[in-house]
């Protein structure tokens, strides 16, 4: 069903996933949110398909045609990314301003993935739709997207990363979340890779500075009792 360098190009991404794991002491945030236009897939479903967007062949994989038999798929390393994720038992939000919400269902309703989470058959496919624990899809700014995400999952802002590729969107930073600029082509294994190594850093960071202040109220609680 696949072919021999795909597999292998596969192999070396799940390779390059599992030595993050170990990087920076393997802290991993609560969860990963995503847009989707021009982030997980070349398109704006409200613009560029026309619904109804079908898994199309009926067996393929990462792959939705709309009515007009345009194709549509997650960009190459999205699929990997997404079920390492689902293996590290990280949650995974989608944050989408699109004015198509149902096409952007209909698109990860379809689009069907290989299923290489630990524990999976080989062949075993899953939807992408099953992924995706929390979605928060319509238009308006993604400070409401990401404080419903907040309220509905209970995760602090500070354990969550945000991946999007229009600065604009980078707002959400003073909610204490961690905006990650996708470029062009898409998200890929160094934004991903990015994103995480920035989180470990900022995690080390308030860390720090907490305990900075910490220290800091002691000395001066301290001083009182001396002076007393």
């Amino acid at each position: 069903m696949y072919s021999p360098g795909y597999i292998h190009q596969r192999a070396k991404l799940q390779e390059s996933l599992a030595r993050l794991d170990d990087d920076g002491g393997a802290a991993c945030p609560k969860m990963v949110v995503f847009d989707l236009d021009y982030t997980l897939w070349p398109a704006w479903v409200d613009t560029h398909v026309t619904p109804p967007l079908k898994r199309a062949p009926p067996t393929s994989i990462n792959r939705v045609a709309d009515r007009h038999g345009e194709a549509l798929s997650f960009f190459p390393h999205v699929p990997a990314i997404l079920l390492h994720l689902k293996d590290k038992g990280i949650k995974i939000g989608v944050a989408s301003r699109t004015s198509a919400p149902s096409a952007a269902r209909q698109a990860l309703t379809g689009l069907v993935l290989e299923d290489t989470r630990k524990g999976k058959k080989p062949g075993e496919e899953v939807k992408s739709i099953a992924l995706f624990d929390y979605q928060e899809i319509y238009p308006g700014s993604k400070l409401t997207h990401l404080k419903r995400l907040h309220a509905d999952s209970g995760i602090a802002y500070e354990d969550m990363i945000f991946f999007d590729d229009e600065h604009r969107n980078s707002e959400v930073g003073k909610l204490g979340v961690l905006f990650v600029l996708v470029g062009h082509p898409g998200l890929d294994l160094g934004t991903f890779e990015k994103g995480i190594r920035e989180w470990r850093q900022l995690r080390q960071a308030r860390a720090e500075e907490g305990h900075a202040g910490t220290n800091g109220t002691l000395h001066d609680h301290r001083q009182d009792s001396d002076g007393e």
